[in-house]
């Protein structure tokens, strides 16, 4: 079953065509590789399909509902989240506060209920924050919950950052590059929790520049390059692939995922 498509997608800013007629689709269940080398328009296509821009041409659809013109937060609310190159998290506040304001979008409190707490508004907060430690151990940080998230090393602020996406509760999480930055240790602590995270019912869309990683997990992988997409089929497939081994450069992507 396909869960999310995006057909002729475009985007051109400016002078500059940064998605050309890129047709791909998701299907439910699956982990899905995108991968290119820099500038192919691997984030723009997320920025696309997350709604933080329109296409300048070309149509995506969720479960067959047409989402091109919707904004941000109405597709995460339609059960799409994403985490982000650079981690985006509120540093300040508690590990359990990031994940209880990753819920927000699946609350009913209003103002009027954030002011006069009501036992509606207290049994709502009350379940908010179960649901929350029930995430932070999914992902292993239950022991930091009370810690700020600017004091996590790098790779459980990255897990934060997908526990953060996760208490949305997505049908589709879109992972851009979780693994820049993390050392191996780090990276196979990674792998198991995105397999974890694909085990427990939730279909993956995976940015990574780690051949390794993406020939390893994903079951089907899409290549950019400059903008178009150039393969689509199974690790094996795209590994060998005339097209992709040239925009790496011939036996650069042979060497990386030995």
């Amino acid at each position: 079953m396909t869960l999310l498509e995006g057909k002729n997608l475009t985007m051109v800013f400016g002078g500059l065509t940064a998605l050309d007629s890129v047709d791909i689709h998701i299907n439910k269940g699956e982990i899905l590789g995108l991968i290119g080398p820099n500038g192919a328009g691997k984030t723009t296509l997320f920025n696309l399909l997350t709604g933080v821009y329109s296409p300048s041409r070309g149509s995506i659809y969720f479960k067959e509902r047409e989402i091109k013109n919707l904004k941000p937060y109405q597709i995460t609310r339609l059960g799409i989240a994403r985490t982000f190159q650079n981690i985006r998290l509120f540093g300040e506040m508690s590990v359990l506060d990031n994940v209880i304001i990753g819920q927000h979008c699946r609350t009913k409190t209003g103002v009027f209920g954030a002011i006069f707490r009501p036992p509606a508004v207290r049994e709502e907060e009350k379940r908010v924050k179960e649901k929350a430690m029930e995430i932070l151990e999914f992902v292993g940080l239950d022991d930091a919950a009370k810690e700020k998230a600017k004091n996590l090393p790098y790779g459980k602020q990255r897990k934060l950052e997908m526990a953060r996406a996760l208490a949305t509760e997505p049908e589709l999480i879109l992972l851009d590059e979780p693994a820049a930055g993390m050392n191996p240790q780090e990276t196979n602590e990674l792998i198991e929790l995105i397999q974890k995270v694909n085990d427990a019912g939730k279909t993956v869309l995976l940015i990574e520049h780690d051949m390794k990683l993406v020939m390893g997990i994903c079951r089907r992988i899409v290549v950019l390059d400059y903008g178009k997409k150039i393969a689509d089929g199974t690790p094996e497939e795209v590994k060998n692939d005339e097209n992709v081994l040239k925009a790496y450069l011939g036996a650069a992507l042979d060497k990386e995922v030995k």
